[in-house]
């Protein structure tokens, strides 16, 4: 089930991470099991501890927390190479004196093979991650960087050959679903991602009215989302709707950046609550929206998706702009580069089928029950102007569309009298 995630979580799998923590914690362990089954054996001790040492000077030399971003763009650097080095050079010395130290316990076998594993996924990155032959790199080397800690990836590129060999060694039936594995009404981009030829497919039409549980509101004259003023125009395009709404609102952002500056400018503007991601833990923020009237939640990248709020609290969801991935991003840019070399065109064959789903994904979250009724506000000016809009509108459920905010007004005005001769949301006509 919610087998749309399954591609980004079979990239997870089927790759390998190397983290501070693991190397810190794998130091620690050793000087534990050293002190209970080799008290006579001190430079395990000094080995570890210069392990420790190690990692956390690596971890200086990438620079600043906050950073993801392509091995290749560091590796080169001096001061990397050589905590690199120093790093390997001190996980060697210790791999050498806890495979003489392993027969003592079960605890130090333990750390000798950790080691060894880690060592396996640390020599990848002494040199880059393509081949000689013009082939397509099978996996992409990056790096994260947080304040006191560090994560080193080996990410496979071409996802479908490897889960492709994976199911054939099962001659059972395998069965994908999710709301959302269509693109255009098509099942292509799901199955080429995962490798998956002669499939057979269905669909179930949602049991949810959308044409008369929903509408969807497409504002016009917003500028282009690259403009600095867009996030500020969009939310005073989006105030005639909170209050239409009475607040009940999820607004869904692309980047935190954007959150933040809507933050600033609606707090000024409306009477609700804002909740705001961040704030609390998300199933706190998510447990005082449920229990607050007429709030506003206002989250990122993690509300998309996995959020279930049924009935009038949640009444309107705000999107932003479509949900393309960051062009930067090393996985991404290694996909793209994958796809150009195999002479495709990654925008219209990976970038926007990644886009759509994520954009049903965050258009789901506003009817969740055969009762629900409400309004998908889209900001994004590319849907109607761009060729590849359409796209993302016919992946859409099949909801009446508008320009005009005084329908949106309409919309809630219908179903706050319905509700209120009738004890009950109906289904509006």
């Amino acid at each position: 089930d919610e087998a749309h995630q399954l591609y980004d979580v079979a990239a997870r799998f089927f790759g390998d991470t190397i983290s501070s923590r693991q190397l810190i914690s794998l130091a620690r362990d050793t000087i534990a099991e050293q002190v209970n089954d080799a008290s006579d054996m001190i430079e395990l001790r000094d080995y570890a501890e210069e392990l420790e040492k190690a990692a956390r000077d690596f971890r200086l030399s990438l620079g600043e927390a906050g950073l993801r971003d392509a091995w290749l763009n560091v590796q080169n650097k001096p001061s990397v190479k050589r905590s690199l080095a120093d790093l390997l050079t001190a996980l060697k010395d210790l791999i050498t004196v806890l495979e003489k130290a392993a027969e003592r316990s079960r605890g130090l076998e333990q750390c000798c093979e950790r080691a060894q594993i880690v060592m396996a996924r640390l020599k990848s990155f002494q040199c880059d991650n393509t081949v000689d032959d013009g082939e397509i790199k099978q996996a992409v080397l990056w790096y994260e960087t947080y304040t006191k800690s560090f994560m080193l990836h080996a990410t496979p590129v071409d996802i479908a050959s490897i889960f492709q060999t994976h199911t054939n060694n099962f001659s059972d039936s395998w069965l994908f679903t999710s709301a959302t594995l269509q693109v255009n009404k098509q099942f292509d981009h799901f199955a080429g991602n995962i490798g998956l030829d002669g499939f057979r497919s269905g669909v179930w039409e949602s049991p949810f009215d959308y044409e008369k549980q929903s509408l969807l509101y497409l504002p016009e004259d917003l500028p282009q989302p690259s403009d600095p003023s867009y996030t500020k125009q969009l939310m005073q395009a989006a105030i005639p709707v909170l209050k239409a709404s009475q607040g009940r609102a999820f607004v869904l952002f692309t980047s935190y950046y954007a959150m933040y500056k809507a933050r600033d400018f609606l707090k000024q503007m409306l009477p609700y609550e804002l909740l705001v991601q961040g704030d609390l833990p998300k199933h706190q923020l998510l447990e005082t929206f449920r229990e607050t009237d007429n709030a506003i939640l206002l989250g990122t990248s993690s509300f998309w998706e996995g959020v279930d709020v049924r009935g009038e609290r949640l009444s309107c969801v705000i999107i932003d702009k479509l949900p393309f991935a960051s062009p930067g991003d090393p996985v991404m840019q290694a996909r793209i580069d994958a796809i150009k070399q195999k002479g495709g065109q990654p925008f219209m064959e990976f970038q926007v089928p990644q886009a759509v789903i994520a954009l049903k994904q965050g258009v789901g979250r506003l009817i969740r029950d055969v009762n629900d009724t409400g309004v998908v506000m889209i900001g994004d000016p590319r849907l109607k102007q761009k060729s590849y809009g359409r796209v993302f509108l016919n992946s859409l459920p099949a909801m009446p569309v508008t320009s005009d905010v005084k329908e949106v007004e309409s919309f809630f005005t219908r179903v706050s009298t319905a509700a209120d001769s009738d004890g009950q949301v109906i289904e509006v006509v």
